[in-house]
């Protein structure tokens, strides 16, 4: 109910805003003609907002899945919505088109996922809204010309497993089940279906295109990803190494370089995720540990402030299946205990007189009046090759019921056995340009303002093209934004009118 009113005030508002638009004019014609005394031919005024085509991230296009047509584009842009903050939603996500005729789906993007997933019409606990102010979409492999589900016995069943499926019948579709760190968990089976993206095509430019990719129709949900989450979305989609992510079934398909970087908005929400070959900011690489199933790389050493902590190769995990885990699809930074105590006792230690408390029991927090990066030290990370990432105090802090707290968390406490698990989200990832380079199996980054833009090369002509930074808003709210954007902009030509 609440929402059939906040639909009816919101469609009020809009015709409200129609009248004023056609009363203006009127209004404003007189005045020009009777105090200017001009008399001018009419004109037409194409008006186009500024970011037009990019509230629906990926358009509407038929399957053309023909090799004859396969060419190496010179990327894909993948306008992003939401924020890291802990305080705030805690997750980025997109908005993509799937099925003929197509239909829009926000997903989670996570680099930390091997396969894409949708939330499926056979599914029972999955979400019917959000409180995100978007819509939700179920996935009806039915209602798409170009979907069908995938057989347990086609190659990429095999490819996924490892092994023939023993129990594979006729007729079974290939199943699936993920199961994430926080315990929550998707089952379903794998589909068949094209996927609308926007290819890079000019400086801020993009043309539609499309692919069939194979990823998960969610029948079952659990844990944080189920009905009881209000912030719910209609699926992830994983850019992880594996055969199965979305990154790789493109690059195989010779549509793109098996490269992509994002830059995560931490101030504006939102920000640059696009997948190509970036050339423009450079950013200093640092290789990716071997035969690992997520993104891992080697840290050398933890400083805080001018002080480098006292820690060992086997504290901080260098090698041996082990090394730093990049995964955009964590919010927080999660550091082993032997590295944990001592750096939150470095950065409390800035000031002596604080009163620490124990927040919802897992953040260390306390008041601070003062402005933080002038009271707390940077947090810098080693890496190979010299390459380095440093946190400032208002990114690893962030504001909760008057307080300040600390984002960085104790990953021996996270898990049952302890594991000195290093994984960093979205809190150290923010405002900065991460490039993955999987064609060199190396990973880098460098700071960056994400709501600019970046240059990415076209393989085919050489030629580089700008792609600029997203924000994605709800479809309700951007009624009524664009309605107020152009009621201004009409009176502003009127008035331009009136005085040429």
């Amino acid at each position: 109910m609440m929402s059939e009113t906040m639909g009816l005030m919101r469609r009020s508002l809009n015709l409200a805003l129609s009248v004023t638009f056609v009363s203006f004019l009127v209004v404003s014609t007189t005045i020009c003609t009777l105090i200017y005394g001009v008399s001018a031919n009419h004109g037409v005024f194409s008006l186009k907002y500024r970011y037009a085509g990019r509230e629906r991230s990926l358009s509407l296009l038929k399957e053309h899945d023909s090799r004859r047509q396969l060419r190496i584009l010179a990327g894909v842009d993948l306008p992003l919505g939401g924020s890291g903050r802990p305080d705030g939603v805690g997750l980025y996500y997109a908005k993509i088109g799937i099925g003929t005729p197509s239909k829009d789906y926000y997903v989670q993007v996570d680099t930390g996922t091997d396969i894409m997933w949708v939330n499926c019409i056979e599914c029972k606990e999955c979400p019917r809204r959000s409180s995100l102010g978007i819509e939700l979409t179920l996935y009806d492999v039915r209602e798409s010309s170009t979907g069908n589900p995938v057989p347990c016995d086609q190659g990429f069943c095999y490819e996924f497993y490892g092994a023939p499926l023993s129990d594979c019948t006729t007729n079974m579709s290939c199943p699936y089940l993920d199961i994430y760190g926080d315990g929550s968990s998707t089952a379903g089976y794998f589909v068949k279906d094209v996927v609308q993206y926007d290819r890079v095509s000019g400086d801020l430019k993009t043309t539609s295109a499309n692919g069939s990719l194979i990823f998960g129709c969610g029948a079952r949900q659990s844990g944080d990803l189920d009905s009881s989450n209000e912030e719910a979305l209609d699926g992830i989609i994983g850019f992880g190494k594996s055969n199965s992510s979305m990154i790789s079934q493109l690059a195989s398909s010779g549509r793109v370089k098996n490269m992509f970087a994002h830059c995560l908005d931490g101030i504006n929400g939102g920000g640059i995720f696009a997948i190509g070959h970036v050339v423009q900011p450079e950013v200093n690489m640092t290789p990716l540990v071997p035969n690992q199933p997520h993104y891992n790389i080697n840290m050398t050493a933890v400083q805080v402030g001018r002080d480098f902590l006292n820690l060992t190769t086997d504290i901080i995990g260098v090698g041996d299946r082990r090394g730093t885990i990049i995964d955009s699809g964590t919010t927080l930074a999660y550091l082993p205990e032997m590295v944990y105590e001592p750096l939150v006792s470095k950065i409390i230690s800035q000031q002596p007189d604080l009163k620490v408390s124990t927040v919802q029991d897992e953040y260390t927090c306390f008041q601070y009046s003062g402005s933080v990066d002038d009271g707390f030290p940077n947090v810098t990370f080693h890496f190979e090759n010299s390459v380095f990432l440093k946190v400032y105090p208002h990114e690893y802090l962030f504001p909760f019921g008057g307080l300040w707290c600390i984002g960085w968390q104790n990953s021996g406490l996270q898990s049952r056995d302890r594991k000195n698990v290093t994984l960093l989200g979205d809190l150290v990832l923010s405002n900065k340009l991460v490039l993955y380079d999987l064609e060199n199996q190396a990973i880098g980054w460098t700071e960056y303002n994400c709501s600019s833009s970046i240059k990415v090369q076209d393989e085919r002509t050489g030629t580089v093209h700008l792609v600029g930074s997203h924000y994605l808003t709800s479809d309700s709210s951007f009624n009524t934004q664009w309605g107020i954007f152009l009621f201004l902009l009409i009176m502003l030509l009127h008035l331009l009118i009136c005085q040429n």
